[in-house]
């Protein structure tokens, strides 16, 4: 068994008993994405100079009984995270050649404690996509189906430490896009609560629902890692505090809330079967199971693409080409608007331009009142319904995704059947509460093994409980092995 197998725990293990160095580490990821990164393309970049460079410094350095669980370990990077010195595209032309001059806080927080970067992984452009297969620089392939997609947008990491390119990858998730893609390549993905982790140097989608997360292998690597990340910032007003347990709940404590909502009509058959034995599962330990229903989880696809456009068309016109972007000559050089024209049409593409368009018209006059300013009162009333059944239950379950991962333009002809595929995810990033994605075995569907993800979904600020609710079904059944 190589390195790029192992869990973050494992590697642990490992290190500290120096039976792998940092460098040996590095270098087994580093020949793994030489190996798959062609076939798969999660990577968009790779420093391998400076990752070996920072595994030898973390070899010298190493000291077992001060070193962080993070220490030497080797990251993959969403391409929306600053990192340093590296390229940061949000997998658009429009930045193709911008280096970030610093480091996102998650980096800094990384680096403190001895982790490092691997590379920049592929996604939607600017976040915008459910599939990967909108980034600029061509999709990423799922690693249990390369004819299907891996999710998105945050679909490069999901596939990095899925295929064992990467044991710890950073995401971001607007509206469902660390979860989805989790769910769609069998690894855990977690979004905290909203301001939990700072999002100092994320590049924005919609700033009111974006949240940097994890993809893992386990839930138990997440709860070594999250710590780390968590705090206040002083560069991130919206940040805040997560409350660690003060002891660790017992499971004859714990309700979990089904959300009758999550299992009706154009949910799979098979992955209802996975989802129900998993639940199953928490009832033997112990676990009370009790029926919930949010009213309002119905608007919550509509209300998510009406607010999430509105602030993505505020946020994308920094990108003229003056300020940020591409810097070409307009079709005349006199005139400005002929060069503002020009570096958007040339770098920014067709689903980028859509959701512009939708947040224009929803913030324009006339409409403001009708579309936008409705949808706000809606999403009041969200997480209200949230806030109630949390008086009931401890944590609620659902689907991540209704399907398993499509295959490559399935979806791409019909943005709205795409769309559906954060149905059972945005009300968590509407209402700002932390959720989850684990494994749940896998489905067949043309021959091919296909991963289901069980979606828990917590109280505000209750992150940790949330975590440790999630790790208890993971030492039940194990985690799902590597692709």
């Amino acid at each position: 068994m190589d390195s790029t197998s192992y869990t973050l725990a494992e590697i642990i293990k490992r290190t500290r008993a120096k039976e792998l160095s940092f460098t040996e580490l590095t270098d087994e990821y580093l020949a793994r994405i030489d190996k798959r990164n062609g076939e798969l393309h999660a990577f968009l970049s790779v420093d391998a100079e400076g990752a070996r460079n920072a595994a030898s410094a973390a070899d010298v350095a190493f000291n077992a009984e001060e070193a962080s669980p993070l220490f030497g370990v080797p990251v993959a990077v969403k391409d929306a995270i600053l990192v340093d010195g590296a390229p940061c595209t949000a997998g658009s032309k429009m930045l193709e050649h911008y280096i970030a001059p610093y480091d996102a806080t998650v980096m800094v927080n990384l680096k403190r404690v001895g982790a490092f970067s691997l590379g920049k992984t592929n996604m939607d452009e600017f976040a915008m996509g459910s599939s990967t297969e909108h980034s600029a620089f061509g999709p990423t392939k799922n690693p249990h189906d390369p004819t299907r997609v891996p999710g998105g947008s945050s679909g490069g990491s999901a596939a990095a430490v899925a295929a064992g390119l990467a044991p710890l990858a950073l995401g971001s998730d607007t509206g469902g896009s660390i979860r989805q893609p989790a769910a769609f390549c069998g690894v855990v993905g977690f979004k905290p609560t909203y301001g939990a982790i700072s999002r100092f140097g994320l590049i924005a989608m919609a700033s009111s629902l974006d949240q940097i997360g994890t993809f893992t292998r386990t839930v138990e690597d997440v709860k070594l890692v999250a710590p780390y990340l968590f705090g206040r910032d002083d560069n991130d007003a919206t940040t805040q505090d997560i409350p660690e347990l003060a002891e660790l709940p017992d499971p004859k404590s714990i309700t979990i809330g089904i959300l009758k909502e999550g299992f009706g009509e154009g949910v799979h058959e098979g992955m209802k079967t996975n989802l129900l034995s998993a639940i199953a599962a928490y009832e033997k330990m112990g676990v009370t199971i009790k029926e919930i229903s949010i009213p309002h989880l119905k608007y919550s696809l509509p209300v998510y693409y009406i607010i999430m456009p509105s602030e993505v068309s505020s946020n994308m016109t920094r990108y003229d080409g003056i300020r940020y972007g591409l810097d070409g000559p307009g079709q005349q050089e006199d005139n400005l608007l002929g060069y503002y024209l020009h570096n958007r049409r040339e770098g920014i593409g067709e689903e980028v331009r859509r959701r512009i368009m939708l947040g224009t018209y929803t913030l324009s006059a006339g409409y403001y009142d009708a579309y936008y300013a409705r949808a706000q009162k809606v999403r009041t009333l969200i997480k209200q319904d949230f806030e109630n059944a949390f008086n009931e239950v401890d944590i609620i379950a659902a689907p991540t995704t209704p399907t398993p991962p499509f295959k490559f333009g399935e979806k791409m002809d019909d943005p709205l059947e795409m769309y559906l595929s954060d149905v059972y995810t945005v009300s968590a990033n509407l209402a700002g509460v932390p959720a989850i994605s684990i494994p749940a075995g896998t489905v067949e569907e043309g021959g091919m093994a296909l991963p289901v993800g069980l979606q828990l979904i917590g109280p505000h600020k209750q992150d940790y409980r949330l975590l440790e609710v999630a790790s208890w079904l993971e030492r039940t059944q194990g985690p799902n092995p590597k692709s």
